[in-house]
């Protein structure tokens, strides 16, 4: 689903990302680590479509960027740090504004479907402004949701929500990779992304220095890992 080679991100003089390769296939769920300036935010706006790369190619869905930008947004639903969201409409007009946006036949229905899979069916009449940050972070992921995409890309998903908003949280990116979608996390909170995660990829000074499923942390653990590959770098 995501193929990168050889990607580089300069801003003037300063470059962010050094020849990144990266991949992942259909179903995987990855937990992308580093230390701040790693580059990972950068990383994830190309991949958005938000960015362009200085060199090097990527593919989303078959769909190359920056070339086929539009097509790629088609494929993808994305949750940054800033929800996107409308503070004085409700939770359902707020939904209902991007599913016309994507042209979602039976908008209605699918803003009832999605509400009830963040948790909100309740709150769908009650005004954005109103929720707190952990439920407007789940009606940012059924927003980014919405139009059925194929890959999912988190960026600090968790940022200044509650352990209770957190564990919600939890189980809704458990549904979703449940139903088969390429989810790619970033994260600090080791602990939560081992939680989640089936793979976990150390990105150092813009590249990716080391990579590792589930099975083969059984014994050491996420925390030894990461400190070893960024020891390495």
């Amino acid at each position: 689903m995501i193929e990168v080679q050889r990607l580089m991100k300069r801003f003037g003089p300063k470059v962010v990302l050094r020849g990144l390769d990266f991949s992942a296939h259909a179903g995987e769920f990855v937990a992308l680590l580093g230390p701040n300036g790693a580059g990972k935010t950068t990383f994830l706006r190309i991949l958005a479509s938000l960015s362009r790369p200085t060199a090097g190619v990527v593919r989303i869905g078959g769909y190359a960027l920056p070339q086929e930008a539009a097509a790629v947004r088609r494929t993808l639903g994305v949750v940054s740090h800033q929800t996107l969201l409308y503070g004085d409409l409700t939770a359902e007009e707020n939904l209902l504004f991007y599913a016309r946006l994507y042209g979602i036949e039976h908008a209605g229905q699918r803003v009832k479907e999605v509400l009830e899979l963040v948790g909100l069916e309740r709150r769908r009449a009650d005004l954005v402004r109103t929720f707190s940050r952990g439920m407007q972070q789940r009606l940012s992921i059924g927003r980014a949701l919405l139009h059925d995409p194929q890959v999912l890309l988190l960026d600090e998903p968790y940022t200044g929500l509650d352990q209770d908003a957190s564990a919600i949280l939890d189980q809704i990116l458990r549904t979703v990779a449940a139903q088969g979608r390429t989810i790619l996390l970033t994260s600090h909170d080791l602990a939560r992304a081992e939680d989640l995660a089936t793979r976990f990829d150390v990105l150092s000074r813009g590249r990716i220095v080391a990579s590792a499923g589930r099975e083969a942390l059984h014994h050491s653990g996420l925390l030894a890992f990461y400190r070893q590959a960024l020891e390495a770098a």
